[in-house]
């Protein structure tokens, strides 16, 4: 009994540290979105991809799309067909 109470606190811990907000975005999530994505990086977008609701993080420049998955929402980031990040600006 006490290895299962002691298994459920740990899950318990892990399941808060994973809602833990993204570093640098603030407000909620869709009030980032972009309205007008360009059509450059609609091109270059891999498939089975949300290329509706794309927004660009601002701690490394690269574009995200909303991706809702079965238990959370959460933003991804956007890939091309080879599984390249796409950014609005060159890595340092």
């Amino acid at each position: 009994m006490k290895h299962q109470t002691l298994w459920l606190s740990a899950l318990a811990a892990l399941s808060l540290a994973a809602c833990e907000p993204f570093e640098g975005l603030d407000g909620p999530p869709n009030s980032q979105l972009i309205a007008n994505v360009p059509e450059a990086v609609l091109a270059v977008a891999g498939p089975n991809q949300n290329l509706n609701a794309i927004r660009i993080n601002p701690a490394d420049g690269c574009y995200e799309y909303m991706h809702v998955g079965p238990v959370e929402t959460t933003f991804l980031p956007l890939r091309t067909a080879n599984g390249n990040r796409i950014c609005s600006k060159p890595a340092a």
